[in-house]
């Protein structure tokens, strides 16, 4: 035994309460189970990563870790799955109760809500234009929508398209937002494929033009050139909103009126 050994403190004896304790086994991190809840959050991530057209059940199960066929457990398709992400967004979204005095207020209300959902996440107003809203999730919501147009004393006929006129409104909005969003995306990668201005490059240039046209060819467009083309979406989306209700508002029935027939306010009586 050398010097160096002999200087080397041994180590201590077990405590009398560390005697019985058995040996410290290795521990390996309990794997968190896939559940429908996950499945739906990974495709959420690959959405925002790579857009609708990158969307696969292989790269969801790529992003979870687990084969594809594990994810079948927990969804039917992709379509099932698509869905469900669209479900997913009314989470924790409700009507208020119908109020006639507030029903333009409550409408805008719900289309901004709307507009915010889907802007949330890339290229979910592409599965929204693809997605019957008519499921037992939703079914609650549509119902709160047409309360709203009912109550406010609309007629039935138009009540009823009157929901399906906002929600296309509002996907085909977002859609366009999302298509220049791309754009821009594109163009700030040098990606020539699809190198565009920005939409405030654009519209500044449009609004130029329109200006340079010949006032006797075309009056109006010159006239209107510094409005024709809005900076701000939230701008053009609440102007295109405000024409939407004001012509909702005109199948109201006047004051007074005794009723509305199905498909608009009743005629005077010209007897």
């Amino acid at each position: 035994m050398t010097d160096a050994a002999a200087d080397t403190p041994a180590s201590p004896p077990p405590t009398p309460w560390e005697r019985e304790r058995p040996a410290r086994a290795h521990v390996t991190p309990a794997r968190t189970p896939l559940s429908r809840e996950r499945v739906v959050e990974a495709a959420f991530s690959v959405l925002d990563r790579q857009g609708l057209d990158g969307l696969s059940m292989r790269q969801v199960a790529a992003e979870l870790g687990v084969t594809v066929s594990a994810l079948y457990a927990h969804v039917r398709s992709k379509d099932d799955l698509l869905e469900l992400m669209y479900t997913r967004l009314f989470d924790g979204f409700e009507m208020p109760e119908a109020d006639p005095e507030r029903w333009r207020e409550q409408v805008r209300d719900y289309a901004r809500a709307g507009r915010r959902r889907l802007l949330s996440h890339r290229d979910m107003a592409r599965i929204a234009m693809a997605h019957v809203p008519f499921t037992a999730e939703l079914l609650p919501h549509v119902e709160s929508l047409l309360a709203v147009f009912r109550t406010a004393g609309l007629p039935d006929r138009i009540a009823a398209e009157a929901g399906d006129l906002i929600a296309t409104y509002i996907d085909g909005f977002v859609l366009e937002e999302g298509m220049w969003r791309d754009r821009a995306a594109g163009h700030c990668r040098g990606d020539s494929s699809a190198a565009r201005p920005d939409w405030r490059e654009m519209a500044e240039e449009m609004r130029n033009y329109f200006a340079s046209l010949s006032e006797g060819d075309f009056p109006h467009l010159r006239a209107l050139a510094g409005l024709m083309v809005a900076d701000s979406s939230d701008e053009r989306f609440d102007i295109g909103l405000e024409i939407i209700l004001r012509g909702l508002a005109s199948y109201l029935p006047p004051e007074g009126a005794a009723g509305a027939g199905p498909d608009g306010p009743s005629a005077p009586d010209t007897a």
